[in-house]
């Protein structure tokens, strides 16, 4: 008798495993809370701190991609001489180079590994960059008083897929600009309103003092940066070699620069375009954790509707052409607002188009592209919009984590 394997489905095995999850974590905090009144009792209500795996602060970074993004509030904790524990996916971190004394990181896996253990977790607040809590298997833990979302990108609020923030106690923003489609949201779907604070952009905080330590490139040659973002709408999957081949022909220095998340689901893409181009000397491939080293040697930037755009555009100063400024809305919470994107309708602003007939002559198309004072002034006005109080987001992010667990131990008290 033959036995055919089993196949489960990702969205069935998603399924299954919330529903595992959500049934063991029931069974968890069920034998938790007997355990705990059974010592209360024994203890004669002596013991109002039992719950030995409580921990006050949190931070979860999923990727070590986002130590940009949490170094700086990091460091705030360490200078503050405040104990905070630090989820990471696994050991290649760049928290175990480091030498805290207060930071204590730990390592919980990835994926389903990951979650399993955030959604047992009891602490007061937890901070994280990673959307969808409460959507998928990321669950809000029972034994967790708040849950912040600090976002990774000066853009949009709603370019996460849909629901991405919908169950987050608040959302600390890069600018005010952002809290509009939130609250519409928030509106549309009935949902309680979170606390919005602005505390501005971490890790360009991080990458302007470094670029600004990073010396003048000998023998510089006119760089152009490729720089796109991933996906069908993305600019290497539309053009790929159209747009390459002549742009290599040129002579200039290319960079390409693939979004980190073309590695993980567009592979074949990148290495065909790697295989055809590996001989030449005029082209790189950046594939460094950190983008600011070729945001630096650049002189112009070629995109689509990336948020490296404004990484480049707010740092550097320097004209960005887009060869295609539009994306499919329909998995993302955008498209529930009924408007285009902020990062699209302001990279039409701020930016120069690039079409695809011009691809032929595309070496002077990028020599006459202009960098008028219109344009220059455009770009101070949304980098003054979407990246506030530069230089204090850390100090910001922290001191409302503080707010918070003061709030709540005054409202337990009372």
């Amino acid at each position: 008798m033959m036995i055919l394997p089993l196949y489960i489905d990702p969205g069935t095995g998603s399924m299954l495993f919330s529903i595992l999850i959500g049934a063991t974590a029931t069974v968890f905090f069920l034998a938790k809370a007997f355990w705990l009144k059974f010592k209360l009792f024994v203890t004669g209500g002596k013991g109002s701190k039992l719950d030995k795996s409580y921990k006050k602060y949190v931070i979860y970074s999923e990727d070590k991609r986002y130590w940009n993004v949490f170094k700086p509030i990091l460091d705030e904790f360490e200078a503050r001489k405040t104990e905070v524990t630090y989820f990471v996916a696994n050991e290649s971190d760049p928290i175990f180079e480091e030498t805290y004394e207060f930071v204590k990181p730990e390592i919980i896996g990835e994926g389903n590994k990951a979650f399993a253990k955030l959604n047992m977790l009891s602490a007061g607040i937890v901070l994280m960059s990673t959307p969808g809590l409460q959507v998928y298997q990321l669950k809000r833990s029972k034994n967790v008083k708040h849950y912040s979302h600090i976002f990774h990108s000066c853009t949009d609020s709603t370019m996460y897929r849909l629901f991405g923030l919908d169950y987050f106690d608040s959302v600390l923003m890069t600018g005010d600009y952002q809290a509009d489609d939130i609250r519409l949201l928030e509106k549309q779907r009935n949902l309680p309103a979170k606390e919005l604070i602005t505390v501005g952009c971490t890790y360009l905080d991080v990458f302007k003092k470094k670029m600004e330590q990073i010396p003048a490139e000998e023998n510089h040659k006119f760089t152009v940066l490729v720089s796109p973002s991933w996906g069908a709408s993305a600019l290497l999957s539309l053009y790929g070699e159209k747009l390459l081949d002549p742009l290599t022909k040129t002579g200039f220095h290319i960079i390409i620069r693939p979004h980190p998340q073309s590695r993980k689901s567009e592979p074949e893409l990148l290495a065909r375009l790697e295989e055809r181009y590996k001989n030449l000397p005029n082209l790189e491939w950046d594939n460094n954790r950190d983008n600011f080293y070729s945001l630096k040697r650049a002189d112009i930037m070629i995109s689509d509707f990336s948020g490296i755009v404004y990484d480049y555009t707010f740092l550097c100063d320097k004209p960005v052409m887009y060869a295609n400024a539009e994306m499919e809305t329909g998995p993302y919470d955008i498209y529930d607002t009924g408007h285009e994107p902020w990062a699209v309708t302001t990279l039409q602003k701020i930016g120069i188009p690039l079409k695809e007939e011009d691809f032929p002559n595309i070496g002077e198309v990028i020599k006459n592209a202009s960098d008028s004072p219109e344009l220059a002034k455009l770009r101070a006005h949304y980098k003054a919009e979407a990246w506030q109080h530069i230089g204090e987001a850390a100090k910001l992010t922290v001191d409302y984590m503080f707010k918070v667990m003061e709030e709540s131990q005054t409202e337990t008290k009372a």
